[in-house]
């Protein structure tokens, strides 16, 4: 039996509508293949970051490439020892993105209708800079950079 034509078109809508994280998953998947395959602890492959090139000192992103690498390859301690935040973020951000995804798949609204929630921006902002400092305290460091 056919169905109505408004049935076959949803699908459609449904896609056109998760655009934004369809577009983003499709390009965060390609650059974890790319660091999957392309080891990051092995010199010249990928560009030194600017902050430690410029300053000589960690910045909270530095080792994230190393550690997606070594997580992707099952060497989770190894990963930790390079950039514990990255080791803890990534999955979050990865259900986030599902949310997202789920939320515009489905056409629902955010559950907060007033806004993003400033004190959850202000709190991850103050982490990721204390996260900073902290591995560039010299008797920290051996623990939280490499």
């Amino acid at each position: 039996m056919l169905r109505p034509a408004s049935s076959r078109v949803a699908p459609v809508a449904r896609v056109r509508s998760a655009r934004a994280p369809l577009s983003v998953g499709v390009l965060a998947a390609a650059a974890t293949v790319v660091v999957g395959i392309v080891d990051p602890h092995r010199p010249g492959h990928y560009l030194v970051c600017p902050v430690y090139a410029l300053t000589g000192m960690y910045c909270p992103g530095c080792g994230a490439l190393r550690a997606t690498y070594d997580v992707l390859h099952g060497n989770l301690a190894g990963a930790w020892a390079l950039n514990p935040l990255w080791v803890m973020v990534a999955p979050v951000l990865v259900v986030g993105w599902l949310r997202w995804l789920a939320r515009t798949w489905r056409a629902t609204p955010p559950e907060d209708a007033a806004g993003p929630r400033v004190w959850l921006a202000w709190a991850c902002l103050a982490v990721v800079v204390g996260f900073g400092v902290a591995r560039n305290i010299p008797g920290l460091s051996t623990w939280l950079a490499r």
